[in-house]
């Protein structure tokens, strides 16, 4: 398939700028594959699709704030730093983006807050965009890290326009979140709430916990019509024996295996034996799933609604049927569900 085969019209208002007010009453598109038919429910309604004994991946990844501003020597120009990945812990280089990025060369120091304790040094040029920082702190590392996140501020994504507010802290990060690394959130997971976890746990499902660090890679454009030719930036993957044990034996007595969100899709189908079932994984992974595709762990998955060109939406297809696919993202256009990060949900059966 091709690039434009993933192009539609996205009214504007139909991104979400906020989140619904309780986590677990967005709505919810349920798909199904098998008879084309869409039906429209809340989020919490998802516990009437599951049964005791399937099983829901998670990716419990947690975001840090990585979006940083700080001011450059000499001249006072206010910076965006935004922490990608960190290199080097004994030295302190972290991979980020700078905005804007023609102001900053090699050499340049950025100082942070009011003290201006935090000073970090350009070493390297990565992208056009991109630099390799080293920070300066009179600290420990642990100290130097926590510096880092009083500075830091909740890296919602750049559509949302309005300032940052103090509920985004909480709000753009699921609840199961423990393993902090991520710099954006996976957003399907983020509908969950404490209730509604706890009721599908007394309904007898079962969670299995991967580990996904997402980075900004999963939202670059794709900037060929050729999908094969397009390549996805490396993130961090981990898969435990204990979450293969759980979704293994969910396969073997043949119950539902849903995953949550693109990116445990993705962290599931990087690791699969060649008898069809989940392998324990420690590394990183670039995998890019779009149509035609055969999936070989999980029969159903919860996302948000994508971006029209996007790599999710490319997923989506491969999971839906294109046609349906199609289908389904007029329908949620028409009946104005909300997109993207705090936007409403979709599960596909």
């Amino acid at each position: 398939m091709k690039l434009s085969h993933f192009k539609f019209d996205l009214p504007e208002e139909l991104l979400a700028e906020f989140p619904s007010e309780n986590r677990d009453e967005a709505r919810l598109m349920v798909v199904h594959r098998d008879t084309g038919e869409i039906e429209h429910r809340l989020f919490k309604d998802v516990i009437e699709y599951f049964d005791e004994g399937d099983v829901m991946i998670l990716n419990n990844t947690k975001v840090f704030p990585a979006r940083l501003y700080g001011n450059k020597e000499k001249t006072g120009a206010r910076i965006e730093v935004f922490l990608l990945r960190e290199l080097n812990e004994e030295q302190r280089l972290w991979d980020v983006l700078v905005d804007p990025a023609r102001k900053i060369r090699i050499g340049n120091k950025l100082y942070f807050g009011e003290d201006e304790s935090l000073v970090a040094e350009v070493i390297d040029n990565t992208t056009s965009r991109g630099r390799t920082l080293r920070f300066l702190y009179d600290g420990t590392y642990d100290e130097f890290r926590k510096k880092l996140k009083e500075l830091g501020e909740t890296p919602i994504p750049k559509y949302i326009r309005r300032a940052v507010v103090p509920e985004d802290e909480e709000r753009y990060q699921t609840i199961y979140a423990t393993e902090e690394g991520a710099v954006a959130a996976p957003t399907a997971g983020l509908h969950f709430s404490k209730h509604l976890l706890k009721r599908l746990e007394i309904k007898g499902l079962n969670f299995a916990n991967v580990t996904l660090h997402i980075g900004l890679g999963t939202f670059n454009p794709v900037e060929v019509e050729d999908l094969s030719k397009h390549k996805m930036d490396s993130e961090e993957l981990i898969i435990t024996q204990e979450a293969c044990d759980i979704v293994n034996k969910a396969k073997a007595d043949g119950k539902k295996v849903c995953c949550v969100g693109t990116t445990s899709m993705r962290a599931v189908e990087s690791s699969v034996s060649t008898n069809r079932t989940l392998n324990p994984f420690e590394g990183w992974t670039n995998k890019f799933i779009f149509p035609p595709y055969d999936f070989s762990i999980a029969d159903s998955m919860i996302t948000n609604f994508h971006m029209p060109k996007s790599t999710l939406l490319m997923m989506i297809s491969a999971f839906c049927g294109h046609d349906l696919m199609k289908k389904a993202y007029a329908e949620a256009v028409k009946e104005k569900y909300k997109f993207y990060s705090y936007g409403d949900a979709m599960l596909i059966l």
